[in-house]
């Protein structure tokens, strides 16, 4: 009998069974469920099933950040609502706003930890498989039987295996790395999956960029993704003071649907062209194309890593187009004003804004007029998703959306520093 995966011990856990396969059916219970300003939504819900009382308050995170500071006094009764919420049942962790996105924030408070479960109301859930969690997007209504019961069926996916090879180039991100998985598989490749993300390649990534691609297979249609643990996660979670937890790592006999590989020494930096994610060219196919907006941000690229990379692009230089910067929180921003990034952003003439989602879903802070293009350093162009349906989208790394702003056309950034 061949190995388990990563995924079918994760599930069997939560589940509280000493092993599951693919295909089985379980009653699973997370250690942690989470929401942001779609909780009143999922209140509403919640309340038609019957139900008062949460399960479980202290397994629960409310963030406050698709809409933040609320743009209009829909959002801010809104938020108002689940604030009342948050106080009546007594829920553990509630983030306000400007603390951050949802998953940046919970990764920062060391709330989920190696080889945990834990579902969230948001599809980018995925993004939790960087600490070596399973990390699982669910809709309002399985939200709100989740908070009245503590627990979900789950049928246990099978799990495609991306191994990475190789060494990054200079000015080449993990962003580039997403980019050509969905280039190749297409944004169907991963659907009702689980992907393991293994190789030399994945050590060789800094905490800030490793996110990035578990983040992005909500855009691969993937159920979850993992990236197995190692010593610099365990240093990142012991100083912030996590409680004991137990890595999972999957059997080397585990079974496969299928192995994707990729060695990233020959990429270059890409670019996802309007208006699906594996709409994928080469940076070099893509220049010249005018832009009239560039953002820097998302739970998928507004780290310290991604400004920091902008800046240099930009120090001493001022941009031909308006660029928006929103870290992806508050830890972000403030590491960005110590450091002297923060300062060079906006003498380059970027406008700084709250950290949480901002134009990524088309509330606020950066809808484009119809026909402008933008090119982001988020994680989905689909038609319509910053607010305009006639706006296009690019999606690129960080560095090239700098150099894009600063030229007012997608640009190379090794050309304009």
């Amino acid at each position: 009998m061949s190995g388990f995966t990563f995924a079918e011990k994760a599930l069997a856990r939560a589940a509280g069974l000493s092993q599951a396969r693919a295909g089985d059916v379980l009653d699973v219970r997370p250690d942690l469920i989470f929401s942001h300003d779609n909780s009143a939504a999922i209140r509403r819900i919640f309340e038609q099933l019957g139900a008062e009382r949460v399960h479980d308050p202290k397994r629960m995170a409310i963030t406050l950040d698709h809409a933040v500071p609320a743009p209009t006094t829909a959002h801010a009764q809104n938020h108002a609502e689940i604030r009342a919420f948050v106080q009546q049942q007594g829920i553990a962790h509630f983030y306000e706003v400007g603390r951050g996105i949802c998953h940046q924030v919970i990764s920062e408070e060391a709330l989920i930890l190696p080889g945990e479960t834990i579902m969230g109301s948001d599809s980018h859930t995925t993004h939790f498989g960087w600490l070596g969690a399973f990390g699982m997007g669910v809709g309002r209504t399985e939200m709100a039987a989740l908070w009245a019961t503590g627990e979900l069926w789950v049928r246990v996916p099978p799990t495609l295996r991306v191994r990475l090879s190789g060494t990054l180039r200079p000015g080449v991100m993990a962003k580039d790395v997403m980019l050509r998985i969905l280039g190749d598989l297409s944004v169907s490749g991963g659907q009702y999956r689980a992907v393991e993300i293994i190789g030399p390649a994945v050590s060789q990534l800094s905490l800030d960029e490793r996110p990035v691609i578990p983040n992005m297979m909500a855009e691969f249609g993937a159920m979850s993704a993992y990236m197995p643990p190692d010593q610099a996660v365990f240093d990142y979670l012991e100083a912030r003071r996590a409680r004991d937890y137990a890595p999972l790592y999957p059997d080397e006999d585990a079974d496969y649907e299928q192995t994707y590989d990729l060695d990233v020494s020959n990429l270059q930096p890409l670019v996802a062209l309007p208006h699906q994610p594996d709409q994928v060219v080469m940076l070099r196919e893509a220049l010249g194309t005018p832009i009239q907006q560039g953002f820097i941000g998302t739970c998928t690229g507004g780290r310290y890593e991604d400004l920091a990379a902008a800046a240099r692009i930009l120090r001493g230089k001022q941009v031909a187009v308006r660029l928006i910067v929103i870290p992806a929180s508050r830890e972000v921003l403030l590491r960005a004003a110590q450091t002297g990034v923060l300062a060079d952003l906006i003498a380059a003439g970027a406008s700084i804004a709250t950290p949480g989602c901002g134009p990524c879903m088309g509330n606020h802070l950066g809808i484009p007029a119809p026909q402008e293009a933008s090119i982001i350093s988020g994680s989905r162009n689909f038609k319509g998703r910053m607010g305009t349906s006639d706006a296009p989208i690019y999606l690129s790394n960080a560095a090239v959306v700098a150099a894009s702003a600063l030229c007012g056309r997608i640009s190379d950034p090794a050309e304009v520093i």
